[in-house]
């Protein structure tokens, strides 16, 4: 692997913690805590599985992402949840206060610090999808998220894509599956900070189909998606 990258592991919705405070706001909520909207099932065990073979630092939470997104821009329609949006603005600006600027700044002055000493970043932000939405069936495994205007993550993507079909041909691949790496999301914030050449930002989905079953199958795609980005990188 190149001497001059620097990786950086995140997951945004690690967990469906609530603190106790907001407690009373999810009342009449408290399925959706269970539920994908609650948290990305599985996303935070793939996130210490990517950190612990690349040797990288891992940010992630565990508070659930319906008291606040923190994969989403300040003054998105879905940064609050349906219990927390109606809430007092006093309230809504204690949330962000302590529970979502907390997180992104310290995300953003990791990456910040890693340029500064003349590294490259590449930050992995750990995500997983529900395998049906709306009637829908996600027929794919695997989804790479990025912005296609920029070169570097298009090409880490492609050779990432080709490396897991080397390994896993029945592996289902698609970028930019189930959403569009250049919607509203934590990368796309640090790309309007970074510069093109030195900050390279990718959403990885991971079908939760895979995470429900659980088992040794799991854990080998676990370890596959972190060995082959070492592939793709090197």
């Amino acid at each position: 692997m190149p001497t001059n990258i620097h990786f950086l592991i995140s997951c945004e919705h690690g967990g469906n913690r609530m603190p106790p405070r907001y407690r009373p706001l999810f009342e009449g909520y408290e399925h959706l805590l269970h539920s994908h909207r609650g948290y990305d099932s599985g996303a935070l065990g793939l996130a210490k599985k990517l950190a612990m073979a690349l040797h990288s630092p891992l940010f992630a939470a565990t508070t659930s992402r319906l008291l606040i997104d923190l994969n989403r821009s300040i003054g998105h329609p879905r940064l609050y949840s349906e219990a927390t949006r109606n809430t007092s603005a006093a309230v809504r600006q204690e949330i962000l206060k302590n529970h979502y600027l907390p997180y992104r700044t310290w995300v953003e002055a990791n990456i910040a610090d890693a340029i500064r000493s003349g590294l490259r970043v590449i930050h992995i932000s750990s995500h997983s999808f529900t395998p049906e939405l709306k009637g829908e069936v996600r027929n794919t495994d695997i989804g790479l998220l990025y912005d296609p205007s920029r070169h570097l993550e298009q090409e880490l993507c492609t050779r990432w894509r080709v490396c897991l079909a080397a390994h896993m041909p029945d592996l289902r691949v698609r970028r930019n599956y189930p959403y569009t790496g250049s919607a509203n999301g934590f990368p796309t914030y640090l790309r309007r900070r970074f510069p093109v050449n030195a900050y390279v930002g990718i959403e990885l989905e991971v079908n939760q189909k895979h995470i429900l079953k659980g088992g040794w199958r799991w854990r080998a795609l676990r370890s596959l998606l972190a060995g082959t980005l070492n592939e793709a990188v090197a």
